[in-house]
């Protein structure tokens, strides 16, 4: 009778990945919340209104045609960065230097442009060229910190944090001096690609082809993570690193391939920079996109399918910045205070997970 009173051990284990993943869904959008609450709490000390600054949020954001425009275009850097993290992520690395292949990406793209554009290639060869330089040297950006923790047991955040450090004191290096465009004074910067070759809008916005690159990598890269058997080893990789081995899986080889593709996609929000916005590598390059991206793959549980619009509301938020400062007389930095406070609650909020005992299997109680 018991064991017939016993639902079937395939039913609870769904039941108990349910509310898993219930869990996960309710954690993070609490932490959410509760930054939202702390920091209409600082507003009111400085004596601002908390329901002006969401509405401002919601309107710079969402509120009109060219604010969604605005909010996608500065999405687009950041899916591919929240990708770039997800992926080590997978596999148990905490990669936290995507700023660093943006960088050396766009400057990648820029630099192979300048040949290019001396000898008049077409713009879709100079394109393709540019995209090519910027993913490899992303990539191989990566790959190196990916082996260094494979091969030299290196911590991969500090050693991607201080490649990330390399990477932009490497751009800057030619940037000022042997690729320096003379006419750059104000602002040291390459040659630019010119008019002609920039990449053009989606047909019917204004917002560049970025986003669709984003878009389209978060299905392809989710189906690869969580639909096959390269992304099962990832898996099981990230898991327990020892098992992994014991079961013969290649561990190593696992690594270098989540790291370059991590490295590849960030490269490619470098060249989408240089190539639909600057035109040109410059310091602009360095704009904070990778680091937005590392709190948008916490908020998806490193999930590639979920990053997308969580990217597309960090969008808004950094979109609305300039129309909260005009209409509430706060520094440009405000939005950039809030999702420094979503990222610390984030944090918190993970040594919440599984002390709910709504959450737990009934057997577990």
């Amino acid at each position: 009778m018991d064991a017939e009173a016993s639902p079937p051990k395939p039913q609870r284990a769904f039941g108990a990945e349910t509310l898993r993943s219930v869990e996960a869904l309710v954690v993070p959008v609490g932490s959410v919340l509760a930054s939202a609450l702390l920091f209409s709490v600082f507003l009111l000390v400085l004596g601002k209104d908390p329901v002006q600054f969401f509405q401002l949020l919601w309107k710079g954001g969402f509120g009109t045609s060219f604010s969604i425009q605005n909010t996608l275009q500065r999405s687009a850097p950041i899916i591919l960065t929240g990708l770039a993290f997800a992926v080590p992520a997978t596999i148990g690395l905490t990669m936290i230097g995507a700023e660093g292949p943006l960088v050396i990406g766009g400057f990648a793209a820029a630099a192979a442009a300048i040949p290019l554009v001396t000898i008049g290639a077409p713009t879709s060869v100079l394109l393709a060229l540019m995209a090519a330089a910027a993913m490899a040297a992303g990539a191989l950006l990566i790959m190196l910190v990916g082996w260094l923790r494979h091969a030299r047991s290196v911590n991969e955040t500090i050693s991607s944090l201080l490649l990330t450090y390399i990477a932009i004191a490497t751009m800057n290096f030619f940037v000022e001096g042997a690729l320096r465009d003379p006419s750059s004074q104000n602002k040291p910067s390459t040659l630019p690609i010119g008019k002609d070759n920039m990449i053009g809008s989606i047909p019917g916005t204004d917002v560049h082809w970025g986003l669709a690159a984003g878009v389209i990598l978060a299905v392809l890269i989710g189906l690869l993570l969580r639909r096959t058997t390269f992304g099962f080893a990832a898996r099981v990789t990230g898991g327990n690193p020892h098992a992994a081995l014991a079961q013969g899986l290649p561990v190593g080889g696992l690594i270098l391939a989540c790291t370059a593709i991590s490295g590849a996609v960030a490269g490619l929000a470098g060249f989408f920079e240089v190539a639909a916005i600057h035109g040109q590598a410059n310091a602009s390059l360095v704009a904070g996109y990778g680091f937005t991206g590392i709190l948008v793959s916490f908020l998806a549980r490193h999930n590639p399918f979920v990053v997308v619009p969580i990217a597309i509301i960090f969008g808004a938020i950094d979109a609305s910045g300039g129309l909260i400062q005009r209409r509430m007389d706060l520094p440009d930095a405000t939005s950039a205070l809030l999702q420094g406070l979503i990222f610390i609650t984030l944090l918190a909020s993970e040594t919440l997970l599984g002390r709910f005992r709504m959450f737990q299997p009934v057997e577990a109680r």
